[in-house]
């Protein structure tokens, strides 16, 4: 049986000193175990150490709608032929978005031009 390779890696507590993966994070046992090769690292290894992660999911500043309106208040999007059950405009802008599963129809987003009233359609 061969001993064991000395480590080729110079690493933080972070990575394995064996394989270079990122090691999970210590929990209640004495050592953390490379999920890779197996390698143990002593948890007091990471005495002292802080980990904080920050996820940001559709950060709203930078989503931009597509039927918001232009800077001169003009709304974006295609214009169709259909009339508005409220003001009776005959001039509507549409989007469309996968809001179900995806073996289902699109839904359409109407928007009339002159009341803003807004309506969907699933398709």
């Amino acid at each position: 049986m061969m001993d064991a390779a000395p480590s080729c890696f110079c690493s933080e507590s972070d990575y394995c000193s064996d394989c270079g993966s990122v090691l999970p994070p210590p929990d209640v046992k004495d050592t953390v175990s490379c999920l890779c090769c197996g390698h143990s690292t002593l948890v007091t290894e990471f005495l002292g150490k802080y980990v904080h992660r920050t996820i940001i999911f559709n950060n709203l500043g930078t989503v931009a709608l597509s039927n918001e309106a232009d800077d001169d208040g003009a709304l974006k999007g295609p214009l169709i032929d259909r009339r508005c059950s409220r003001c009776g405009c005959e001039k509507m802008v549409y989007h469309t978005r996968q809001m179900r599963s995806a073996d289902e129809g699109q839904t359409v987003f109407y928007t009339c031009v002159q009341c803003r009233l807004q309506e969907k359609e699933d398709s």
